[in-house]
């Protein structure tokens, strides 16, 4: 609009989109309508009733109309309108100058919200801005505001029913003290995960306390989120921690685990169903979110509090400060814990050094992967004791010696390997058994064979990748390097792409699909081990290789794997079939989450699950052994914590089975006991010096290589 129109009446503009007036109204005289307040030259004028008094607008605005039936500001008679130039923060005014000071104001699709008639008229000229059209200003006023509705209500509600308000109020603010609280002090383990681990003064919310009450109201607020949300990561980590060691023995790492959840999903579909796995991620998901957003809104409304009573928390936040210090210095313990805490900041330290630690190690494993003692040894120089002999290396799933030694689980595992020695001895095979210190425990198996077969520590997927990616020589491929040996894996375990075949030096791998099961899965387990070991006879042991050579074989049994339930039974070698006959076998066995659930169930059904193992493999021997069948068998770790105990060790029995008594005479010196149940006090060796010693007790030859 040109400033030779400074004095037309807005509302002739706007009546174009809303009351259509007739030519009379448009065209009377502004003095016989409404007085106007002077204003600066070129400025525009807002129009009110008659005896009104109207505030300015800044050159070039718009002024605002104050819709139908509605009452704009005015000014008590006797005192002098505000203008533009001039506001004062207490005053009603029409200014687009400060226009957050009324935003929540700023539409009259919600007439009921605003109880002043001035604020209304303030906040409706506050809304223009210049260049915009009434139709536009039309539609913001028409705009719905449900939160304005909610904080409407709300406000009500606490007018009426101020006890309830206040009771209620209090019981939040409690709640999320408690909450945080919780959070902060929260122990790092199932074992001491108990009410009197959370009595205790943690040292974060003391210093979060004071941060929060040097701080203005915007940057309060931001900081109190920010705090909650990083609060509800570090409490998700904590778990994950518990959870880890657990199932795992060791604390989660936040570089290299996640991989670790696909697996875990994988595996809680085969054991309890799609749609029940399906619920459970799906209730976890929403539970971790619902963390973080009520960890935030807690820390939000604490801080708030805080900034209510700034005396009074002031006053508290220096006498809990000295209470902190005072019970540090003095040592003072609630069951066993130290009463003041820093049980957060602790965390985010070892976060960050096991962080540290996972990244330096990528390099420094890389260097030790680089050097082989038998890496340069000649083929006719590996494994010379084992020529001709029909070589086969079979891991158990979580097989350890939890199984031989614990009160539960013992009895019937001891007297399956017992009775599973004098049947060997029957058939004239002997064996010498020993401990080894797995690198994994609970799970991750694929660490525990590559340790075995590289002679290298491989305890995380880090270092396992790493491995994969070498041209570090295993144990398997030893025999192959040979060329006096086919190389041949069965692997019922497999499912999908098996890409560390070129690492192992097999020549040839039998998956879960290529042995010919139409039965059941036993939970994870894709098939019996009863039903491998035999195709495994009937595929590659039956056969001698075309080319006169002997054979190395790599087995790795899967019935023993969690949940243990249900478990199959030994039948008739002659009546396996396809292995649609353990349909029934399958149909009768127990649920897996009934066993789950139940913690001396598990221990109980482990433990059978390790008997039949045994049971299949050792008769499997016993039935298809020959003269120069060498077999070692072993476990690849213990069980998960909560059936192996809390502290148990990552020990997995080892045994050698052989017809030959010269197989056995070449490792006397390792003091290995007779049979396949080893003493508790055998030898026990780390599961990377294996390869090394079988190798030097066989006659292979050391020639290292160093990149």
């Amino acid at each position: 609009m040109s400033q030779d129109t400074s004095t037309r009446q807005p509302a002739a503009e706007e009546s174009e989109e809303d009351t259509a007036p007739t030519p009379e109204e448009a065209t009377a005289p502004a003095t016989a309508e409404a007085t106007t307040a002077s204003v600066p030259d070129g400025d525009t004028t807002a129009t009110v009733p008659e005896g009104d008094t109207t505030a300015t607008v800044p050159e070039g605005d718009t002024p605002a109309t104050v819709p139908e039936g509605d009452t704009p500001a005015t000014v008590p008679e006797g005192d002098t309108p505000a203008t533009a130039s001039a506001p004062e923060p207490d005053e009603a005014t029409a200014s687009a100058a400060e226009p957050e000071e009324d935003t929540a104001s700023a539409s009259t699709a919600e007439p009921e919200e605003d109880t002043a008639p001035a604020r209304k008229g303030a906040a409706t000229g506050a809304a223009s801005a210049p260049g915009k059209t009434p139709a536009l200003l039309s539609r913001a006023r028409s705009f719905p505001r449900p939160w304005a509705r909610s904080s409407a209500w709300s406000r009500r509600w606490r007018e009426r029913h101020p006890d309830a308000a206040r009771v209620l109020s209090v019981t939040l603010t409690v709640l999320a003290a408690a909450l945080v609280v919780a959070a902060l002090v929260m122990p790092d383990s199932v074992a001491r995960l108990e009410p009197a681990a959370f009595v205790r003064i943690p040292a974060e919310a003391v210093v979060g306390a004071a941060v929060l009450l040097a701080l203005p109201r915007r940057p309060r607020t931001a900081v109190a989120a920010l705090s909650g949300v990083l609060l509800a990561a570090m409490t998700v980590l904590n778990a994950l921690d518990m959870g880890f060691g657990q199932y795992l023995g060791r604390r989660f790492d936040v570089i290299l685990d996640w991989s670790l959840f696909g697996d875990a999903e994988s595996y809680l579909e085969d054991s309890l169903g799609r749609t029940t796995t399906l619920a459970a991620v799906a209730g976890l998901v929403v539970l971790v979110l619902l963390l973080f957003v009520l960890l935030a809104l807690s820390v939000v409304r604490l801080g708030n509090v805080l900034a209510r009573h700034p005396g009074t928390a002031t006053r508290g936040t220096l006498i809990a400060g000295v209470v902190w210090i005072t019970c540090s210095s003095l040592g003072l313990q609630v069951a066993g814990a130290p009463l003041a805490s820093d049980r957060t900041a602790t965390a985010v330290q070892s976060q960050a050094h096991r962080i540290q630690q996972t990244l330096r190690d990528e390099a420094e494993f890389r260097k030790v992967a680089r050097v082989d003692a038998f890496g340069n040894t000649p083929g006719d120089q590996l494994v010379p004791g084992l020529r001709g002999k029909d070589m086969i290396f079979t891991f158990i799933e979580s097989y350890g010696r939890s199984a031989i030694e614990d009160p539960i689980m013992a009895p019937g595992v001891d007297s399956t390997l017992d009775a599973r020695t004098k049947a060997l001895a029957k058939a004239g095979f002997h064996a010498k058994s020993g401990w080894l210190t797995s690198a994994t425990y609970g799970g991750s198996s694929w660490l525990g064979h590559s340790t075995t077969m590289s002679g290298l520590w491989v305890s995380n997927q880090q270092r396992y990748r790493t491995v994969m990616a070498s041209d570090h020589m295993s144990l398997t491929d030893a025999f192959k390097r040979t060329g006096a040996f086919d190389t041949v894996g069965v692997m019922p375990g497999v499912q999908k792409g098996w890409p560390e075949q070129k690492w192992y030096g097999l020549d040839k791998v039998y998956n879960a699909f290529q042995l010919g099961y139409r039965g059941p899965k036993f939970s994870w387990s894709t098939m019996p081990d009863q039903y491998a070991l035999q195709q495994y006879q009937e595929r590659v042991h039956s056969k001698r290789p075309a080319d006169g050579k002997s054979r190395m074989s790599l087995l790795i049994l899967t019935s023993s794997h969690q949940p243990w339930a249900p478990i199959p039974r030994m039948v008739g070698w002659d009546q396996l079939g396809d292995g649609s006959g353990f349909k029934g076998i399958e149909e009768a066995g127990n649920d897996p989450a009934d066993v789950i659930a139940d913690t001396t169930r598990s221990r109980e059904e482990y433990g059978k699950s390790i008997q039949y193992s045994v049971t299949a493999l050792t008769e499997w021997l016993e039935r298809y052994g020959t003269d120069d069948t060498v077999l070692v068998f072993l476990g690849d770790h213990q069980p998960i914590a909560r059936v192996s105990g809390n502290h148990a060790s990552r020990d997995v029995p080892v045994a050698v089975v052989a017809k030959d008594p010269k197989v056995l005479d070449k490792i006397t010196d390792w003091g290995w006991t007779d049979g396949l149940r080893p003493a508790h006090d055998a030898p026990v060796w780390k599961m990377s010096a294996f390869r090394d010693r079988f190798l030097t007790a066989y006659g292979s030859t050391p020639h290292p290589k160093r990149n």
